[in-house]
């Protein structure tokens, strides 16, 4: 199954061009790495609305299966990018951000500091991850694993039931 990605990049400097995205692209090959295609990719400033309106935007196109986030999960009064996404999803899924977070804690202990959510509006899964370039593709090594199968069941497959 080839999916389909964007990735959305939180930031207020990387979006006034102070200084470049290197978690997007990190993400995008991975993403590529995996024979799968990215659709979309941008770059907002650590805003509510412009978060908002680019993941509802996205979600509704059609255009792509997962929206990947990268930035704005902290705890800086900027990172909305977990509420952003609370306001467009229709479905949490937990499951996703707490395996993130996990595994992330072998490896610091600021990964407890994440307040990353994961979740579906309509049959597109979007999912946060870390601004650090380094984080953002850790903690997408491991969700890659099930989002092909995520995708079936959010697209109603007939052959997702194989994967059980």
């Amino acid at each position: 199954m080839t999916l389909r990605f964007g990735i959305l990049t939180s930031s207020d400097r990387s979006s006034r061009g102070e200084r470049p995205d290197l978690s997007g692209p990190a993400l995008a090959d991975l993403v590529t790495a995996q024979g799968w295609t990215v659709t979309h990719t941008a770059i907002v400033p650590d805003d509510l609305d412009a978060l908002r309106k680019t993941l509802s935007t996205w979600a509704d196109s059609g255009e792509m299966d997962i929206i990947l986030t990268t930035g704005g999960t902290g705890f800086t009064p900027r990172d909305v990018t977990p509420e952003a996404t609370g306001l467009v999803i229709d479905r949490q899924a937990p499951g996703l951000a707490e395996a993130m977070r996990l595994e992330s804690r072998k490896v610091t202990p600021h990964a407890m500091l994440s307040r990353a959510v994961a979740g579906m509006r309509g049959r597109v899964l979007i999912i946060n991850l870390p601004g650090n370039p380094k984080a953002a593709a850790e903690n997408l090594q491991v969700v890659l694993p099930v989002l092909a199968h995520a995708v079936e069941l959010l697209k109603e497959d007939p052959g997702a039931e194989k994967h059980h």
